[in-house]
């Protein structure tokens, strides 16, 4: 294992003993951020599980039950159990984790967490290994519906590897929704070297148009916003090494779905929501710019077509067939300024 690894994990497993302990904000997440069905089940999880656990977002998607989700760098498993209980005593919630000390507080909890949400048994497992090889873990090809992580993939060394692995376990029309911290430029080794800088979740981010690329490389160029919070690192210290650098927490959702392209197409389909996912009866948001009003059609790009009609969300919609091509979608060329404009 490389050094930079071991630093992360000594900087997790021992360094940190809570979140007062970050010197920065970046993996922080904003408590009215998390939406309210997520903070009830926060209200009950153990209290060490959440001191001891780090993200700056909620990558909690809707419409979870019964799938099998997997949690990359779990921590000490605050998300893993927050999936738990909304999957659902069928379906699955793994964690995969290469700290000890994170893992120890993860497993302790597990029966306990269990009787809790009123199971007769658990319906969670943490993995002990790395996120950017999933198959030392046994994760198979395809038997993922959900992927998700809360600041966690810029830690990692090997981005490309993680994002592999991460499309060869999830199912086809499964999904990666995930929180992290993003850069408006690539980041100097000055920085990217620096072991505080990197353990506070900002000497590894990816620049965003670097993430773009590599989505596009992997073959998956259709990518959603879903949040972005400025990060404003409030320690001046911290704050001069990172110079003229601007961070961004951002959410995002890509979907393992075959022929979506890099733009939004045109091809006058309408899609009708029809109502039932959980906590979003009348109103269903899949990303930043589209909120779905139930019963009223809704114009939509054939990506979003296909991506309401490909993945889970297939039963809640009724989606017209494509008609001619009219170009470009409405408003895409803003739309895409607008989604980068956070990292900017």
């Amino acid at each position: 294992m490389n050094s930079q690894k071991e630093e992360v994990k000594e900087y997790y497993g021992k360094t940190l003993q809570g979140s007062d302990d970050l010197k920065t904000n970046a993996c922080c997440c904003d408590a009215l951020s998390v939406p309210l069905h997520v903070r009830e089940i926060l209200k009950n999880i153990e209290d060490e599980v959440l001191t001891k656990y780090y993200g700056c977002g909620s990558p909690i998607p809707e419409a979870v039950e019964g799938c099998t989700t997997l949690d990359l760098g779990c921590g000490t498993g605050r998300d893993v159990y927050t999936f738990s209980k909304l999957i659902g005593e069928r379906g699955k919630a793994i964690g995969i984790d290469m700290t000890d000390e994170q893992l120890a507080v993860a497993n302790k909890y597990i029966d306990s967490q269990a009787k809790r949400f009123g199971f007769e048994k658990t319906n969670v497992e943490f993995l002990k290994g790395e996120i950017e090889d999933l198959k030392a873990v046994n994760i198979a090809d395809n038997s993922i519906d959900i992927v998700t992580s809360n600041c966690v993939i810029n830690l990692a060394t090997d981005k490309r590897n993680v994002f592999s692995e991460i499309f060869r376990v999830l199912k086809p029309g499964g999904e990666l929704y995930f929180s992290d911290v993003f850069s408006d430029k690539r980041v100097p080794s000055l920085i990217s070297t620096d072991p505080i800088m990197y353990g506070e979740c900002l000497g590894g981010t990816l620049y965003f148009e670097d993430f773009r690329r590599l989505l596009c490389d992997l073959g998956f160029p259709a990518y959603s916003i879903v949040s972005v919070k400025p990060i404003t690192i409030q320690n001046e210290e911290i704050e001069k090494k990172a110079g003229n650098i601007k961070f961004t927490s951002i959410t995002i959702r890509v979907f393992k779905i075959k022929g979506l392209e890099d733009r939004c197409e045109d091809y006058g389909q309408i899609a009708i929501y029809k109502g039932g996912i959980p906590h979003s009866e009348n109103c269903f948001k899949l990303d930043s710019g589209h909120a779905f009003t139930k019963n009223k059609p809704t114009s939509v790009c054939r990506n979003t077509a296909k991506i309401l009609t490909e993945s889970r969300f297939g039963k809640y919609f009724e989606i017209s067939e494509e008609a001619e091509h009219f170009g470009l979608f409405p408003d895409c060329e803003q739309k895409i300024k607008a989604e980068t404009k956070g990292c900017c």
